[in-house]
């Protein structure tokens, strides 16, 4: 099975460590945030993985090699520009022949990526989201009313909803849709497969998940990974 790590973005909310140290190289605990989903897609059965690189794309590629210590074989694809989060999976579009999973190089959880995986060839759609569930705690009383007049009245109430987890697994045909040298985010895909009337799956997964994008995360990241290491790291 083939995965793309995602590890080209700037980290600018991560500045100025983000500066020196690219953001899949932060550490969590007593490891790098990228060794963490690299091992955990090793032991999910994926044995060819491509990093897709920009930002200090040196360091990654000098601190992961070639990937055998690991137990993968590891290339990397570089942007020479910023392509967004799917325009760099065009640099890969001759290694990626069949499905394949694609992971944001900033996200911690649980998740056996295996499981999505097979779930999006079961389901048999273009492209799978992995979400996890979330929920806002209101603290004050929500009015909802008309004009003048009250229609409804909700106590500290509680807003649940899916996130999508970074994690995702799509069918290479949708390498033919992304135009080449040109920046396309993830969100500009799924609105124009939801506009030709693609039915897109969603994949929910019922476990941990957190994902790093501020200073703040990574503290909070290394308690919960040390209070999860053998779930996270499937050991």
């Amino acid at each position: 099975m083939k995965a793309v790590i995602l590890a080209g973005g700037k980290g600018r909310r991560l500045e100025p460590y983000s500066t020196v140290v690219p953001k899949p190289l932060m550490p969590v605990g007593d490891m790098p945030i990228m060794e963490i989903i690299l091992s955990k897609l090793v032991k999910s059965g994926f044995s060819e993985i491509y990093v897709a690189c920009g930002h200090l794309a040196g360091l990654i590629k000098s601190y992961f090699n070639d990937g055998k210590k690991w137990g993968a074989k590891v290339e990397y694809s570089v942007e020479d520009r910023e392509l967004g989060t799917v325009g760099p999976l065009k640099l890969l579009r001759d290694k990626l022949d069949e499905s394949f999973l694609v992971v944001n190089g900033d996200t911690l959880t649980d998740l056996d990526f295996s499981k999505i995986y097979r779930f999006h060839l079961v389901q048999g759609s273009p492209l799978t989201i992995g979400v996890v569930r979330r929920t806002i705690p209101i603290d004050f009383g929500v009015v909802k009313f008309s004009g003048e007049r009250l229609q409804s009245y909700d106590e500290k109430p509680v807003i649940e909803y899916f996130v999508s987890m970074g994690v995702y697994v799509f069918n290479p045909y949708i390498l033919r849709r992304i135009e080449e040298n040109v920046k396309y985010d993830f969100p500009d895909l799924v609105r124009d497969l939801l506009k030709d009337n693609l039915e897109i799956a969603i994949y929910k997964h019922d476990g941990f998940w957190l994902d790093l994008g501020r200073k703040e995360d990574f503290s909070i990241a290394s308690e919960e990974f040390e209070k999860r290491r053998k779930e996270i790291l499937q050991e």
